[in-house]
């Protein structure tokens, strides 16, 4: 039976930088009405995604900032409820952008897919099947371009996108190196997600590890930091190299230095070039994406992990905990059980 109340995560005050939980309150509201053409969702996991921090910060960024007293956006899964329209039926599970909340009353348009029942679990429809898992097979497919025997190196390498883009390296034929933060990440790399190198950015002499772990170069860098990581990496592209630009999350504030290393002489000499990339402006590339990556799972050659959060009221602090370090996986908040 639905709950008597709804109970939502807003925007409480416009952060600078990464939001921490103070910028959050959870308030309780009425059950949304559900009018023609919309579905009632009841959330059971909301998703926890670095870009979080663009959207609820005022510089521009690719989409508008979340209002104060909104309710913060993200991807979630859920149940359909109540349907009035003629394409979802309730007991449906469905994925779109439902926001931080246990309900959401949506027009059909703002349901991304329906989940099917194919064995793999529901979780995954936010991280390896979601929008991590086909932005990590776009950028790396589709503009790194990797050829066998290539090297590919990928910052956060053990996050939700990054795990996912080495191993797709690895199935294209590719050798892949990581780099991550701290032994255990690490590990994590050279272990379940089967990197051939990784390279720990926290235990200092960065370049002379990246020398070791690259000894013929950087073909393709999937870059998600920015920053003093990848300016190590500039330093060994390859002729031709192909540089994938997905996040910058090690600029807290999205204010580079005015004085630092440029990378105008690196993709110069080396012929090199650079791309960023909004997945938000591929809807057409998920049905193959996806397609692809669940078979890659069933075959047993993609692993992700998660680390899921219990209660609704886990979910203020969440996106900063994203950047302490303390996630291992794709971060999902769950707020409801399944049938």
């Amino acid at each position: 039976m639905p709950l008597a109340m709804n109970r939502q995560v807003r925007l409480k005050s416009r952060p600078q930088g990464v939001p921490q939980a103070e910028h959050f309150e959870i308030v309780e509201a009425a059950l949304p009405p559900v009018h023609d053409g919309q579905v009632l969702v009841r959330n059971i996991y909301l998703s926890v995604e670095p870009a979080m921090r663009g959207w609820v910060n005022a510089v521009g960024n690719y989409s508008e900032p979340v209002a104060v007293g909104a309710v913060m956006r993200s991807f979630a899964t859920g149940r359909v409820e109540a349907s009035r329209h003629p394409g979802f039926r309730p007991g449906e599970y469905v994925t779109g952008m439902f926001g931080w909340q246990d309900y959401a009353a949506v027009d059909g348009a703002a349901i991304q897919r329906k989940v099917e029942d194919d064995g793999l679990p529901l979780s995954a429809s936010l991280g390896v099947l979601g929008i991590n898992g086909v932005t990590a097979h776009y950028g790396l497919l589709e503009i790194g371009r990797p050829k066998p025997g290539e090297t590919v190196v990928v910052s956060t390498a053990a996050g939700a996108v990054g795990s996912c883009v080495g191993q797709i390296a690895k199935i294209k034929g590719c050798r892949s190196v990581g780099i991550a933060g701290g032994a255990q990440k690490t590990a994590l790399c050279t272990g379940l997600f089967g990197y051939d190198a990784a390279v720990d950015y926290k235990a200092g002499a960065l370049a002379p590890q990246l020398a070791a772990a690259c000894p013929d170069g950087v073909d393709v860098y999937y870059d998600n930091t920015a920053g003093a990581i990848s300016d190590a990496v500039m330093e060994r592209l390859n002729v031709g190299a192909r540089v994938v630009i997905c996040g910058t999350a090690s600029v807290a504030n999205w204010d580079p230095p005015p004085q630092g290393p440029r990378v105008e002489r690196h993709l110069l000499v080396n012929r090199a070039s650079m791309r960023g990339f909004v997945i938000f402006d591929h809807p057409e590339h998920g049905a193959l994406a996806r397609r692809e990556l669940a078979q890659w799972l069933r075959e047993g050659r993609l692993q992700y992990q998660e680390e899921i959060l219990e209660g609704i009221e886990q979910a203020p602090d969440a996106i900063a905990g994203l950047y302490r370090g303390e996630n291992l996986g794709k971060r999902l908040v769950r707020i409801a059980e399944l049938d």
